[in-house]
């Protein structure tokens, strides 16, 4: 199908990509087998779609899961259509459906909450989110797919016990700590784990995902750096694995309320300390009047 497709992830388990379907062809495609597996999230226009001989409507409310080998066609009864679509392994379905990478029958709905995730996955991969965030949130995206289509399945394989949990967790903090560049897939490998069991396991333990967590490690070192009077910014986003300056400088705006140049004024310089501190000691004040009003 003509069309423009930009791929904002690809990696040995799994493709994101954005699409934009510029068929005019109302009738049915030629029957093909359906090459991998993937779930496409209609944004814009109807598809219509036909599974092995079983008529499928797709809208915007709605997510085409296709199966590999199935025979299928699809018509645009509107014209043009755009969806984002994710590509998946058979490890990775396997590891999303309990060990089994057969995937049920089934249409799943889009419900509110699948909405926003799937705007959040796009909205961060068009601000240019590492593949490391983007991996995390496209494997949460497909579980909520799953958890609709195969629940039992999809709620499969987790640590047995609330001890091996918490073992998995800090053995990722530790990783992190030590590397907080490393990619999700390798971190996954490093501790025994999937990259999706990681972190369904890592934000139930920690409550906060794996990309946040990170996140938060590398701002703490941008403000060491900054401290120290680093100027070279470009040069500070590729040692800390950021997709480039304005990268970094979003995800610090974002996190630390300043941008980095600013940031590092204030922690280099002594008029910018005193005025901090000052602030600090009016604090205190506030604290301790409040204090003595209560008394």
């Amino acid at each position: 199908m003509a069309g423009d497709r930009r791929v904002y992830l690809r990696e040995d388990d799994v493709h994101l990509t954005d699409v934009r379907c510029g068929s005019t062809t109302r009738g049915w495609s030629l029957l093909r087998p359906a090459p991998v597996f993937g779930l496409v999230f209609l944004r814009d226009g109807v598809l219509r779609g036909r599974a092995d001989g079983v008529e499928h409507v797709v809208d915007a409310a709605s997510v085409y899961v296709e199966r590999p080998g199935t025979e299928q066609q699809f018509a645009h009864p509107q014209g043009p259509d755009t969806f984002t679509e994710i590509v998946l392994s058979e490890p990775r379905v396997a590891d999303l459906l309990g060990g089994d990478p057969t995937v049920p029958e089934g249409l799943v709905m889009v419900t509110p909450e699948l909405a926003l995730a799937h705007r959040m996955l796009l909205s961060s991969a068009r601000q240019g989110a590492d593949s490391f965030e983007l991996g995390e949130h496209t494997a949460r995206l497909s579980a909520a797919v799953f958890a609709q289509l195969a629940p039992a399945r999809a709620a499969s394989g987790r640590p047995a016990s609330a001890a091996a949990r918490r073992r998995l967790a800090d053995d990722a903090r530790a990783v992190l700590a030590a590397e907080p560049t490393i990619g999700l897939e390798a971190l996954s490998r490093t501790v025994g784990a999937s990259p999706h069991h990681l972190s369904r396991v890592f934000t139930a333990v920690t409550g906060i995902t794996l990309s946040a967590h990170r996140g938060r490690l590398r701002l703490a070192r941008v403000l060491d750096r900054l401290s120290e009077g680093e100027r070279d910014l470009a040069g500070l986003a590729r040692e800390l694995g950021y997709t480039d300056q304005s990268h970094m400088t979003r995800a610090v705006r974002r996190t630390a309320g300043l941008p980095p140049g600013r940031l590092r004024t204030l922690l280099t310089s002594s008029e910018a300390a005193v005025e901090a501190g000052v602030h600090a000691v009016a604090d205190v004040h506030v604290i301790t009047d409040g204090r003595r009003n209560r008394s």
